[in-house]
């Protein structure tokens, strides 16, 4: 097994060196005449940039001591958002380079040389005994000597190059500032009417806050959970509804990060279940440290509200420690005629919501795939990717998420705080 690992490891090393080797070619060594300082530093970002990027996850999974964790996150994961625009933006103007070369020939061969249509001056002619062996040197700038010979007129292939790397550099480098600025300013409210055909007109209208993949750890912080309250706080929900992957770390360096969750505030209060990341960072302590802000777990476990049935199962991860999800535990001996809300991380759990006779399921993971194509791995894996969608009579509700895992950049898919409306039929 540990064979098998290192194999792969090795294979997906020379993957992302091969694929930085070809971007780099494009954007350092096509746009520069030659070695120089210009070069030198490109090639040093391109080196510097892959080895931060690997090393940021290494040393969060790793429990590195928390500073390193931070130090290393900020640029480590940005890079790789940024890598994957480089590439696409590159790869995108493989298509454009013949065409601007063919311009840049056709201009070349249509446009007459200012060298060739000047008039000859008129200079006196001293003649002088030629040495033995002496060739007659010709000055630059006298007819005959083409533009491209001129030492100060870059060759068209280098312009071409420049143009189309400089353009590819400026696209990545916007698209993952603009994504980083969406993920930085918070999450924005999305409103979902779901009816229900069990649930009494006495529930209707009952509003739940769906908060999933915050993600706090060494990039996204205090500051950003508050931002999550603050934002949750302000629909006023009757109940709020975290679906798991609330942290990226420890108890012991998040805790102060997570202490603003203690501020949820909701009628019927918050309820918690847990993601494939809790049992990446110590699920028990972070289960212990929930209760502690205010929150109930919901671990294979059921609380019946005044008008319908809620429930929660563990995330699938938890199977490597024993505490898998457990549905008959969580459903098997409620009242069917009751409308039931299952909270389960992942969307891939519905086809147990349904077997069991859940009305809907409130999920997150997919992150709506966070940097686009992301989003068409995300559908290989998962049922549904983002939105509300029926499966038999239940219907899966899978928010975005508020926060981001590794790059804090979103593109094609804008984080969200969901309030589930729920209504009669």
């Amino acid at each position: 097994m540990v064979i098998v690992f290192a194999l792969v490891a090795l294979a997906v090393l020379a993957v992302v060196a091969a694929l930085h080797w070809y971007v780099w070619r494009r954007l350092v060594r096509d746009t520069t005449a030659g070695p120089g300082p210009a070069r030198r530093a490109g090639t040093a970002v391109f080196v510097v940039g892959p080895v931060l990027m690997i090393a940021a996850p290494v040393a969060e999974r790793a429990g590195a001591p928390f500073w390193l964790q931070r130090t290393l996150a900020w640029p480590g994961f940005l890079w790789m958002a940024l890598a994957l625009y480089l590439l696409l933006a590159v790869v995108a103007g493989e298509a454009v380079r013949p065409v601007l070369r063919r311009l840049s020939t056709r201009r070349g061969r249509t446009v007459p040389s200012p060298v060739a249509v000047q008039a000859p001056a008129v200079v006196p002619v001293v003649e002088r005994p030629e040495a033995p062996g002496e060739a007659t040197a010709q000055e630059p700038g006298e007819p005959g000597e083409s533009a491209a010979a001129s030492p100060l007129a870059p060759s068209r292939r280098l312009f071409v190059s420049r143009v189309v790397g400089g353009a590819a550099a400026t696209a990545a480098v916007a698209t993952v500032g603009y994504g980083t600025y969406g993920v930085l300013r918070g999450p924005r409210v999305k409103r979902v009417t779901v009816p229900l055909a069990k649930l009494p007109r006495a529930a209707s209208g009952f509003r739940i806050a769906v908060v999933s993949d915050i993600h706090l750890g060494p990039v996204l912080g205090r500051d950003f959970a508050q931002k999550v309250v603050d934002t949750v706080n302000g629909t006023q929900p009757d109940l709020i509804a975290v679906v798991g992957d609330l942290v990226d770390g420890s108890v012991k360096d998040l805790g102060p990060a997570a202490a603003p969750l203690a501020g949820l505030r909701a009628r019927h209060g918050a309820y918690f279940v847990t993601g494939n990341h809790e049992y990446f960072s110590g699920a028990e302590q972070w289960l212990a440290e929930v209760r502690e802000l205010g929150m109930r777990p919901l671990e294979n476990a059921r609380s019946e509200l005044p008008h319908f049935d809620l429930a929660g199962v563990n995330d699938l991860q938890g199977e490597s420690e024993g505490q898998g999800p457990d549905f008959r535990r969580a459903l098997g001996d409620r009242d069917t005629a009751r409308a039931c809300v299952l909270l389960a991380h992942q969307p891939v759990q519905i086809h147990e919501a349904v077997r069991y006779g859940v009305d809907l399921q409130l999920s997150g993971h997919t992150h709506g795939g966070q940097l686009w194509p992301g989003n068409f791995v995300a559908a290989a894996a998962n049922p549904t990717v983002a939105g509300l969608e029926r499966y038999g009579d239940t219907q899966l509700y899978v928010s975005r998420g508020a926060g981001a895992w590794g790059p804090p950049t979103r593109v094609g898919a804008p984080s969200d705080i969901t309030v589930i409306e729920l209504a009669t039929l």
